[in-house]
């Protein structure tokens, strides 16, 4: 079930990113057919997950990494609603944070066995999967800022305000899922 899912949302998107590719590219709007080529290549990075032999991530994490994809290149980029809303931004990176939370909880279930996880303490747990979810955010920030160097000029439109702004959203969506599983692991 679990690889149909991955290769029906997979060539869903790249379908729905190559079209807008095309189109703009032949419209000549550099900045979204930019954001579509992008789009291409990190919607066919679960792919690579059907080359495991144990893929880690459950359906809900496959289907949010696809709504993450959707409401950050499509929404956010191409449909202009980080210009149009300014909350946007911030609730992209708080879901981000949270996304990221939940895949650093699969990881460590994919790479702890289950005899060993019983003796890591909740604490290893949340520190675990609150860094990895603050470390998303710092490589997202850097990801805007070369890309404003190189590419775009518009992903840090609110300069080191919105780097911040992004950060603390992406650190309270990480803190609300270690703490999710720092709860789980004190109940198990």
């Amino acid at each position: 079930m679990k690889r149909k899912v991955i290769i029906i949302l997979s060539i869903l998107f790249i379908i729905f990113m190559t079209a807008l590719f095309i189109y703009y590219l032949v419209k000549g709007d550099a900045s979204r057919w930019q954001v579509a080529l992008g789009g291409i290549l990190v919607s066919a990075l679960p792919l690579c997950l059907l080359r495991m032999k144990q893929n880690p991530f459950n359906i809900p994490i496959i289907v949010g990494y696809y709504l993450f994809l959707f409401g950050s290149l499509y929404l956010g980029s191409i449909a202009s609603f980080y210009l149009h809303y300014t909350w946007w931004d911030s609730s992209v990176h708080f879901y981000k944070g949270m996304l990221i939370g939940f895949v650093g909880i699969s990881l460590y279930k994919r790479l702890i066995p289950e005899k060993v996880r019983q003796d890591v303490s909740s604490g290893i747990l949340f520190l675990f999967v609150f860094s990895l979810a603050v470390l998303a955010g710092v490589l997202w920030e850097i990801y805007e800022f070369v890309g404003d160097l190189t590419f775009t000029h518009t992903m840090q439109r609110g300069g080191n305000t919105d780097t911040m702004y992004d950060l603390l959203c992406g650190v309270a969506g990480g803190l609300i899922v270690a703490f999710y599983s720092l709860v789980r692991k004190k109940t198990v």
